[in-house]
């Protein structure tokens, strides 16, 4: 692999590396509590099949699909491998390791987290995938930088709906659908799903769907936009509402679908 690092330190099983078959499982750190059982649940249901599932080690979805997995997991951390991070998770790690999983890491034995290494984290932990999925993202989400790295390494990428981070790689084509295990596995063998996008159902829809751009607007704003009175624009969202062709942020602000990407 072009720019494979040049050390892997390993703490538990080597063979942990050598699966035939690997699942990046990744996401939010501050995930809802449906989502990590929904990671958990994937995880556990891979790893009764034999797959490895690999992943970062953070708090929240990370840390969901390794306790899931737990014996056929894989760790890809942020900082040295005598230097586990983060703290809050060095009990799981230690459960990892003395199931048959393993912890690893590219950087010197001692070295501290920094942001530098979560990029390089999150692109080995694509690289070492078959397939990538998105549980749970929002729009600035490091995970959603493992999901590039994994389009740019030729993986296949999935996300569960239901986030906006996940929904925009869903309505950009930059992911496929993940709603069960099968669809995982369908993926490993090279059959993926693509995002049902329903029609526009009217002419006051079509205008504001037309008026979305990468910068976020409130609802007054995207009405002038797209030439509307606020009633329409309004009806119109309501319309909208839980389909790919509008994402609505915190704050109830509006931006269209499309890939976004972090470096963290």
């Amino acid at each position: 692999m072009h720019g494979a690092p040049l050390r892997v330190a390993v703490q538990g099983n080597v063979a942990a590396l050598q699966a035939t078959a690997t699942v990046a499982i990744v996401g939010s750190r501050a995930a809802s509590t449906s989502s990590m059982k929904a990671a958990g649940a994937l995880a556990e249901a891979l790893a009764g099949l034999g797959i490895t599932v690999v992943s970062g080690g953070a708090l929240g979805i990370d840390g969901a699909a390794h306790r899931g997995a737990l014996g056929h997991t894989v760790v890809v951390l942020g900082s040295g491998i005598t230097h586990w991070y983060p703290a809050r998770h060095v009990d799981l790690f230690n459960q990892i390791v003395t199931a048959g999983g393993a912890v690893i890491s590219t950087f010197d034995d001692d070295a501290s987290p920094v942001r530098s290494y979560f990029v390089s984290r999150n692109r080995l932990i694509a690289a070492l995938a078959d397939v990538v999925v998105v549980v749970e993202a929002q729009l600035r989400s490091g995970s959603l930088s493992t999901a590039r790295y994994g389009r740019e390494l030729g993986r296949r990428v999935l996300a569960m709906p239901g986030s906006p981070g996940c929904d925009s790689l869903l309505a950009s084509g930059a992911a496929h659908v993940a709603e069960s295990v099968d669809d995982v596995v369908a993926a490993l063998a090279g059959n993926v799903r693509a995002l049902a996008v329903p029609e526009l159902p009217n002419e006051q829809c079509v205008r504001v769907v037309a008026a979305l751009n990468d910068e976020p607007c409130d609802e007054s704003a995207l009405a002038h936009r797209a030439g509307l009175s606020l009633s329409q624009a309004l009806r119109a969202l309501a319309q909208l509402d839980g389909t790919p062709h509008v994402v609505m942020l915190p704050g109830r602000r509006f931006i269209r679908p499309t890939s976004f990407s972090s470096a963290t």
